[in-house]
């Protein structure tokens, strides 16, 4: 095992264990982890986007909503939602940069919709379920792609995304939520469901990398060793998460 691996190994666990316990724990140990992350996320948004010397202001705009979202205040509702689009507007009035803006919703709609899915009464397994999708996908599609190579799907975004990756990811998703479903009671329409996600989860990625490529850069940060940036790790979960609370909110 090269050094980069094993420096990647053990950074990638230490992320996996503080998120799986503030998921646990939720209530403010959650809202607080989900609340660093969010600022980090909008730090490297702005970097992918241009305007760095708005940098501070987004970030110092993003946490009024994120601030309400604490279970000590207004917690996960449409206030809150509309506090984030209120932020987007006054980015946009302020910086004239659209993409930059969008950074409210983008970064803000995904934790709300964690922290919402927390807060139901089966909240872990729905929060557990939602995130470890992704997880299931970047399996599935890791495996997948190693084993079977074949076509490219956007090789000029994402040169190492293939096929047969895409269905081994919605594979491992499905799995998952069958596992789920007969070990913890999910609901049989959620496992069924899942390989939609698995998709979500790649567009996500697609939509990152061309960001990345768009602004000439590698990685979006560096805060986790060999994984690069919170959007390099979480940019499946923004794209799938909001769609999995919707489909719940809906009743799904």
């Amino acid at each position: 095992m090269t050094p980069e691996l094993i420096q990647r190994s053990i950074s990638g666990i230490i992320a996996l264990t503080v998120a799986v316990t503030a998921l646990w724990f939720g209530g403010i140990a959650l809202w607080g982890l989900a609340t660093a992350a969010a600022i980090i996320m909008m730090a490297e948004w702005v970097g992918l986007t241009g305007g760095a010397e708005y940098k501070k202001l987004a970030q110092y705009a993003l946490c009024i909503p994120l601030a309400l979202l604490s279970p000590l205040a207004a917690g996960p509702s449409l206030l809150v939602a509309a506090s984030f689009v209120a932020v987007l507007v006054l980015l946009l009035i302020v910086t004239r940069n659209g993409w930059l803006a969008a950074g409210a919703l983008y970064v803000g709609l995904p934790i709300m919709a964690l922290l919402w899915l927390r807060a139901q009464d089966n909240g872990l397994l729905l929060a557990f379920w939602g995130l470890s999708l992704v997880w299931a996908t970047d399996i599935g599609a890791y495996f997948a792609g190693r084993s079977f190579g074949g076509p490219k799907i956007a090789p000029s975004i994402s040169p190492n995304k293939t096929w047969a990756g895409l269905f081994g990811g919605m594979l491992g998703a499905l799995l998952l939520g069958w596992g789920l479903t007969i070990y913890q009671d999910l609901p049989f329409q959620l496992a069924m469901v899942s390989p939609l996600f698995a998709v979500l989860a790649q567009v996500g990625d697609f939509f990152e990398s061309w960001l990345k490529r768009r602004a000439g850069v590698k990685d979006s940060g560096t805060l986790l060793p060999g994984h690069g940036g919170a959007l390099d790790r979480l940019d499946g979960v923004v794209t799938s998460l909001p769609v999995a609370a919707f489909f719940i909110w809906y009743g799904f």
